[in-house]
């Protein structure tokens, strides 16, 4: 026995396996640090606005460098994203003025199409750098991060309206400062659903890459260099070839995206699942598994982990702290009236402003027209929604309650959902003008194919965040099928697929900008709609006509949530939370 002791063998066996794990993550690193020092060097070239390309090149051996460039504007705009979501929902969930205010903003924001954004702010960009393509490029990072934000922002702060009231009453008795229960509470408890819905705006964020590298606003088109910006031009161009081509690339690059970080992502956010009973199989990753046998990620947390502690106690002691000091109702209902003056007095100049504007430009007639499209693109969008929701309910609760399926269907459903749709628009305008089927009604297909995974993303996160213990319950009891979809799985899923509902129709909204207008091989299909009406004005720069359009969709877009997702959100908020 005292021999055996000398021979330290589980040690022996671990540490060969160690040591490739640390030569793979450290290689794994350094080959990262150097294409993204190698693809930002690209963005602050000589730039000047009169004589940029208007397109990029076909050349196929441009496309690993196209696929790199739009790789790392995703991935800046994902990390803006994150920011936001974390500041602006927070405020909303945690701030009671506040929340009247950020709310209806929030809605304004999610309809307003990114066309629009890019309107307003691509000269102000360019104006910033004006001799350099770094301009252009925050412009394009910009109109990435407002197809991305909106959705994690929803699902952030409903996860924080809906957190469970003992984390809540927990906190309170801790006397955890509000900096303290964002990282230790709010952020843990918010993880799984801000993951998911992390990486169905990343897939947004592909959605409309063509519409933020080939950019063509006010009479003038720029491009940058991108795999977006190339299917735009191969497309111009009918190179079907090429387009197949792209299409290839993006698969790849959508696989390896998902391997190499959502899949470790969805992985490492289970630890923070609320429930007393454990899952039969956790979802697993490699990549994951490799950082967690490397000791890189140890002996970095050893050098700057001593620094996390002194920034946490000085947030913690100069932030505000958790129960704010009392005040009186008197002082309370003036600091209430106080602040909705205010922010009326804005809404009525502002209203005055765009009044103003519209009179001495495009004319009130032009108003009436926009609406009278917007019905036309609203039945569209309602049509979506609910063929969505009948066909992806079902299967996300498959794929949400049942671990060795949703092994094998997440990564197939995150490919799906992450793929640039619109690449595939040449070929089915080509089916489209081959068949003779007008794009009045191909445009839901088009709009569908960006918009409906929102739906399925959110069902299958609220399905796999049912406790374990209720799906055991629910089995010990023997309920029958309709009676477990009606007290078990359907009020489990309902805050998540108002969440899911919400911004699917967000998107099926902008998606119209770039499905009611499409163009192969110099052919021009147009359908009826307010999409392509905003299009067509941001292509011809009248700024009349942008604002008109704007305003119509943002109207549609905020009455239908005030009327309708808003109270499906108290709802849940209500009855459905886990409480």
């Amino acid at each position: 026995m005292s021999l055996l002791r000398t021979f330290p063998t589980r040690g022996a066996l671990l540490r060969p396996r160690r040591t490739i794990a640390d030569v793979a993550v450290f290689l794994g690193a350094a080959v990262l640090l150097w294409l993204v020092v190698r693809l930002a060097h690209g963005a602050v070239v000589p730039w000047n606005a009169e004589t940029a390309p208007s397109t990029v090149s076909t050349d196929p051996a441009e496309l690993p460098y196209y696929a790199g460039r739009s790789l790392l504007r995703m991935f800046a705009a994902l990390a803006l994203s994150v920011v936001f979501t974390f500041v602006y929902a927070t405020a909303a969930a945690r701030l009671r003025r506040a929340e009247k205010v950020l709310l209806p903003v929030l809605d304004i924001l999610q309809s307003v199409p990114i066309l629009g954004f890019l309107s307003v702010t691509i000269t102000g960009f360019i104006a910033m750098f004006p001799s350099s393509e770094l301009g252009l490029e925050c412009a394009s990072i910009f109109a990435i991060f407002t197809s991305q934000a909106w959705n994690m922002t929803f699902a952030f702060y409903h996860s924080l309206v809906s957190q469970p009231r003992d984390l809540d009453e927990a906190s309170r008795l801790l006397r955890l400062s509000r900096w303290q229960r964002f990282w230790r509470v709010d952020v843990p408890s918010g993880m799984i659903p801000l993951v998911w819905n992390g990486m169905m705006s990343f897939g947004g964020g592909w959605f409309f890459l063509t519409a933020s590298e080939a950019l063509s606003v006010n009479n003038h088109s720029y491009a940058l260099p991108g795999i977006g910006a190339y299917v735009a031009a191969a497309s111009d161009a009918g190179d079907l070839g090429k387009v197949l081509l792209a299409i290839a690339v993006m698969v790849v690059l959508v696989v390896g995206v998902n391997v190499l970080f959502w899949r470790p992502l969805t992985a490492w956010s289970e630890r923070f699942r609320i429930e007393y009973s454990e899952a039969a199989q956790a979802p697993r990753s490699l990549t994951l598994d490799l950082l967690r046998r490397s000791r890189i990620p140890a002996l970095l947390g050893r050098v700057f982990g001593p620094l996390v502690y002194p920034i946490d106690r000085a947030m913690a002691t100069f932030g505000l702290a958790e129960h704010p000091l009392r005040v009186s109702p008197v002082r309370r209902r003036a600091g209430d009236v106080a602040f909705a003056a205010t922010v009326l007095v804005l809404i009525v100049y502002g209203l005055v402003r765009m009044i103003t504007f519209i009179a001495g430009s495009a004319g009130f007639a032009e108003v009436a027209h926009a609406l009278l499209l917007g019905m036309i693109t609203f039945a569209r969008v309602l049509v979506l929604v609910a063929v969505a929701t009948l066909v992806w309910v079902p299967i996300g609760v498959w794929i949400g309650l049942n671990s060795k399926v949703s092994r094998l269907a997440q990564p197939v459903v995150q490919v799906l959902a992450s793929f640039p749709a619109n690449f595939l628009f040449p070929i089915i305008t080509a089916v489209l003008v081959a068949t003779g089927i007008p794009l009045d009604w191909g445009g839901i297909l088009l709009m569908s194919l960006g918009a409906q995974w929102y739906i399925l993303f959110n069902v299958i996160a609220g399905a796999s965040a049912v406790p374990n213990d209720l799906r055991e319950a629910a089995t010990n009891l023997r309920l029958p099928r309709k009676l477990w979809w009606r007290k078990l799985i359907l009020p489990a899923i309902f805050p998540s697929y108002v969440t899911g509902g919400i911004t699917a129709a967000g998107g099926a909204w902008n998606a119209s900008i770039v499905a009611e207008i499409v163009s192969y091989n110099g052919l021009t299909l147009t359908a009826t709609g307010l999409g392509a009406y905003i299009k067509e004005a941001t292509s011809a720069g009248d700024a009349g006509r942008i604002l008109i359009g704007v305003a119509v969709m943002s109207l549609y877009v905020v009455g239908l949530n005030r009327l309708f997702w808003r109270r499906l959100y108290a709802l849940a908020e209500r009855r459905f939370s886990l409480s």
